[in-house]
């Protein structure tokens, strides 16, 4: 079901509900009223943010059997009492938002954008609902969708552009956003003149990404052998960077899955890197191998990759 069998009803209603006029923001807030996967994140948030502090300091308990929150010692204050610290609640939270105005919420709008239930999965799904900077799990801290090229920068929706962040590791980010990581972001546009996969306009490209293109061998090994190639000019594997990881993985099950489609008899595949000249790096711009294996291709495929080294693919 899409979400617009949720929200048409909900804001008809909503206007109904305020004799046919009611403002764009009163909407909005009856969406996010109905929307469960914005409930479960501020839920998480809820338990994992404010809810901890505020556990810590003794100020509320939570039953986790009935996962209700208790003002604790609430018992021993009067109506009256009660409306006071509201109206204190309020004063102070006034008095922050008007010495601050928009820049509290800022960091947030920076890179804001829509990004659809469907994608937000997707990049949750490949970083197994773990943090892709320290690691901490889901359950553990609630986790937000960053962009790693800002929108403002031209980053675009693309999953390969997204990483998943728990709160503390995302609003560290934005601290250093324009320190640190601005050499970084820099780093993502490096193209070497002289380089030939950094030429990609020259390249007859099957697919990309935010981060990366694929392009079929030159000289094949077999039919349809790819090459998975880092639009950054960097000379190894190991100088990617998590994202440039995942947006090559990503390519790499994408032609996997494209080349079965367009040939049934592939049932195998290879997937090598050669990372420097002795391990046979003959174009010093990273890229990964990857070459499709039928039946009967060779007469003894035991070993594999082993077969580098001549002699040391049987044990």
């Amino acid at each position: 079901m899409q979400m617009s069998h949720i929200y048409q009803p909900v804001m008809i209603k909503t206007l109904l509900e305020n004799y046919g006029v009611c403002h764009e923001r009163d909407i909005s807030k009856s969406l996010l009223i109905n929307d469960e996967s914005q409930i479960d994140y501020y839920t998480k948030i809820t338990n994992n943010m404010v809810g901890r502090v505020l556990r810590k300091h003794n100020i509320v308990n939570r039953d986790r059997k009935s996962k209700e929150y208790r003002l604790n010692d609430i018992e021993y204050y009067s109506r009256a009492q009660i409306q006071i610290l509201i109206d204190l609640c309020d004063m102070s939270l006034n008095q922050f938002l008007e010495s601050r105005k928009k820049r509290v919420f800022k960091y947030r709008k920076k890179s804001s954008g829509y990004i659809s239930g469907s994608i937000k999965y997707e990049v949750l799904k490949r970083a197994k609902f773990h943090c892709e900077l320290c690691g901490i799990p889901a359950d553990q801290k609630a986790l937000e969708i960053d962009y790693i090229i800002p929108r403002n920068d031209g980053g675009t929706n693309d999953v390969s552009n997204l990483q998943v962040l728990c709160y503390s590791c995302n609003s560290m980010k934005r601290d250093k956003d324009d320190t640190d990581f601005r050499e970084v972001r820099k780093s993502y546009k490096f193209r070497d003149k002289d380089c030939l996969f950094c030429k990609s306009k020259n390249l007859s490209i099957v697919n990309k990404n935010e981060l990366a293109y694929t392009v079929r061998d030159s000289f094949p090994v077999t039919k349809f052998h790819t090459l998975i190639i880092p639009k950054r000019h960097i000379n190894t594997y190991f100088e990617l960077g998590q994202a440039e990881i995942n947006a090559c993985n990503q390519l790499l099950c994408d032609e996997k899955h494209q080349i079965e489609t367009e040939d049934n008899s592939v049932d195998g595949f290879n997937i090598g890197i050669n990372n420097s000249k002795s391990a046979g790096q003959t174009i010093s711009h990273c890229h990964i191998h990857l070459i499709p294996r039928r039946e009967g291709d060779v007469d003894d495929p035991r070993g594999g990759i082993r077969h580098t080294i001549p002699g040391k693919g049987y044990y």
